[in-house]
């Protein structure tokens, strides 16, 4: 029984470094197209539009309705404590900003345009499609991949300015018609206390979390095998992992962050 188990850990373990040595190289050669090939702006317009624009409508929804169970859950726990629903403005502010924004936008994104991004690769690996392009004489990574990288490079932190926005936006109007707190006192709340540095906190998590997405993605795409349902559990595995690393990572970036003063 021992010696089954050892042998099933020794296995993942191999197969895990192996995953991380594959993934390695496809980042080298990534680095090395996007300083030195001509950069395909249409190409990574069209996946902009694809990840970014196409996201946007969960992610207004998402944020909008997370403000707003925020700043009613806070403004009756002030109410219990301090019998008036006090700082809900600051509250919902430093929250959405610094976690709830830059995390429930990453984990939308890779939701739905990770998972497109791994399906499409997938499918044009098992169609042998990715093949083709090397015998044309076509580099799959810098005319699939470069323009994926940049495009969540770009449109996961403007989504996650959304985000914070719209969350804000709920939680006002809550504060508003169910709290009794006016407009002004709310955003007087989020003047006085909130300072750059803690927009800054939760944007630049956004850069990190878009790499991981691409990198995740990318790689379970290109490592697709078995067909349409090799494709199915490629883009599922992909989904997991990335919403699993953007918890994970989430805690390591912010305590470097806050030790650097941001």
């Amino acid at each position: 029984m021992r010696s089954y188990l050892t042998e099933k850990v020794g296995h993942q373990f191999l197969g895990l470094a192996e995953a991380m040595g594959a993934a390695a190289l496809m980042l080298k050669s990534v680095v090395f197209w996007l300083f030195f090939a001509k950069f395909e702006a249409a190409e990574a317009v069209k996946q902009a539009v694809k990840i970014g624009v196409n996201s946007l409508t969960v992610t207004i929804l998402t944020s909008f309705f997370t403000g707003m169970v925020l700043a009613l859950q806070m403004g009756h726990s002030m109410n219990n404590l301090f019998n008036e629903p006090m700082y809900i403005g600051t509250m919902v502010a430093f929250t959405m900003l610094k976690e709830l924004g830059p995390v429930l936008t990453s984990i939308v994104v890779a939701g739905r345009a990770g998972a497109v991004v791994t399906a499409e690769i997938g499918t044009m690996k098992v169609t042998e499609q990715i093949d083709a392009l090397y015998t044309l004489g076509t580099n799959p990574t810098r005319h699939l991949l470069v323009p994926r990288y940049i495009a969540f490079m770009i449109t996961l932190p403007l989504l996650t300015v959304f985000a914070d926005f719209l969350g804000v936006l709920g939680g006002c109007l809550v504060g508003t018609v169910k709290l009794g707190v006016s407009p002004s006192v709310y955003m007087d709340d989020i003047y006085t206390y909130l300072q750059i540095s803690d927009f800054m906190h939760g944007f630049l998590k956004t850069f990190f979390f878009a790499f991981m997405i691409a990198t995740v993605s990318c790689y379970k795409g290109l490592n697709t095998k078995g067909g349409a349902e090799g494709v199915g559990k490629s883009t599922t595995e992909a989904v997991v992992i990335s919403m699993v690393l953007v918890m994970v990572m989430d805690y390591f970036i912010s305590s470097l962050l806050v030790a650097v003063g941001v």
